[in-house]
């Protein structure tokens, strides 16, 4: 017989303890453990012939009728690896208000338009109020089938009796559905836990892609266990600031494509427009003299992208100076400092320092260091970097500039944009092309263009 069981489970990070208290010694939070009961199955033993014998396969298996599904946003498909696969299951998360409805909304109108069937069950809104956004962003003839439903087990019995079989499977959101056999509330922690492993079994089943749209707490992670994340095939972050009208979907785990991969959107009266080119967007003129500004050639995914990196250091009287970072990491700053003081002689104890990148994109990886650098003593120095620059490479400790990957498409896409010369790692392997290349070894030759005429010595064309 299955008896019953009592566990208390924190709501923000899903650890489990078996008697309650006040604070949570996972994630530290107070007043987020609830009392949950479970059903436990007390395991007897296991006999032979109890089984169901499996059906195995091998890897060559034919995969010609599993053609992915285009949303026909090329954006997100970019970013999903090249469109839905069939029977898989996303997880996106954003902040309220970021645009998560308004662009799942216009993924399913779009691929109903184009002829799949398309199923949208909202949690949080009623019928009609899915329909007044359709009508504002002139999508209101999409043959989708909206619902309303929070039961879980209503929307596997709706879904499973429908006609034509759906391809895709919107559920907005993950938070407010509920499966009937358990006790707690929608939310917690073991519905969020059952309610998403009955829809991915439902995936798998069907063949329907299944999107789940989870809340984030206010750290900006989806709310719920991280087992969450680990159950489905691809997570997507909505990341943006609402003072810029763009938009960055991130993916963070793919099982069908490159992780790191993002879609760049603009925020609109007629919702969510993609930009193809957002390089254009994030830099401004190439050729513009102005202290303190650099543009980075980065790496997102598999697209290049330039952004443009801006620094501010100013002189203060306080004990101690502030240093303030906009989409970038503080604590990689705080390091960046330090080798330019100890290992360039630049002193910023006196000064105040700010860093932001613009267009409101966050930056995450290392090659970045060699921008934030030419930012930084540009501003100091108050010269401005040369006109059509860029930079990229990675900065250690002892202040040596380490090479990084894919520096030819970094250059290509600035060539395209108009940029003249690269500021990049010495020994970097990259093909011919008519920018003029500036290699450095040293975070000092990059101090040198702030403070001499002259060009660095390992200057060289090729």
């Amino acid at each position: 017989m299955a008896r019953e069981r009592e566990q208390f489970t924190c709501q923000n990070c899903g650890e489990t303890y078996g008697k309650w208290q006040g604070r949570c010694d996972a994630c530290g939070e107070w007043n987020t453990l609830q009392e949950e009961t479970l059903r436990a199955a007390v395991p007897s033993g296991l006999s032979q012939g109890k089984g169901r014998a499996l059906t195995f396969t091998t890897l060559d298996a034919d995969i010609s009728d599993y053609k992915r599904n285009l949303s026909q946003i090329g954006e997100l498909d970019r970013v999903l690896g090249g469109g839905f696969v069939p029977g898989s299951s996303i997880l996106i998360g954003g902040d309220p208000g970021i645009g998560k409805s308004t662009l799942l909304l216009q993924a399913v109108a779009k691929m109903a338009m184009a002829g799949a069937a398309c199923i949208y069950i909202s949690g949080e809104e009623a019928t009609q109020q899915i329909s007044m956004r359709a009508e504002r962003l002139g999508l209101a003839r999409a043959p989708v089938r909206l619902a309303s439903a929070n039961s879980v087990r209503d929307i596997i019995t709706s879904v499973e009796k429908a006609s034509p079989m759906p391809s895709l499977l919107v559920i907005d959101s993950i938070q407010t559905v509920f499966a009937d056999n358990l006790p707690s509330a929608p939310g917690t922690v073991a519905q969020v836990r059952a309610s998403a492993q009955e829809l991915i079994r439902l995936a798998r089943k069907t063949g329907a892609s299944v999107i789940l749209v989870g809340h984030v707490t206010k750290d900006g992670q989806i709310a719920g266990p991280r087992v969450l994340e680990h159950m489905v095939d691809t997570v997507l972050y909505f990341e943006g600031d609402r003072g810029h009208q763009f938009r960055i979907l991130r993916a963070v785990k793919n099982r069908f494509g490159a992780t790191d991969e993002i879609g760049v959107f603009e925020m609109s009266d007629a919702g969510l427009r993609e930009v193809s080119n957002p390089s254009s967007l994030f830099i401004s003129n190439p050729e513009r003299t102005v202290s303190g500004a650099s543009v980075f050639a980065g790496m997102e995914g598999t697209r290049p992208l330039l952004v443009e990196i801006q620094g501010l250091v100013a002189p203060t009287s306080q004990a101690t100076p502030r240093r303030a970072v906009v989409g970038w990491d503080s604590a990689r700053l705080a390091m960046l400092l330090a080798v330019l003081d100890t290992r360039c002689g630049l002193s910023f104890a006196g000064s105040e320092v700010y860093l932001n990148v613009a267009g409101g994109l966050r930056v995450q990886e290392p090659a970045a260091d060699l921008a934030v650098a030419a930012a930084l003593v540009s501003s100091a120095s108050d010269i401005p970097v040369p006109p059509g620059s860029l930079f990229f490479g990675e900065i250690g400790l002892s202040g040596e500039v380490r090479p990084v990957g894919q520096a030819d498409a970094r250059l290509k896409e600035a060539a395209k944009l108009g940029f003249t010369t690269a500021v990049m790692p010495a020994g970097s392997k990259v093909k011919r092309t008519s920018m003029k290349i500036i290699e450095v070894e040293h975070l000092r030759e990059i101090v040198s263009l702030f403070t001499s005429s002259a060009s660095p010595s390992r200057a060289v064309g090729r």
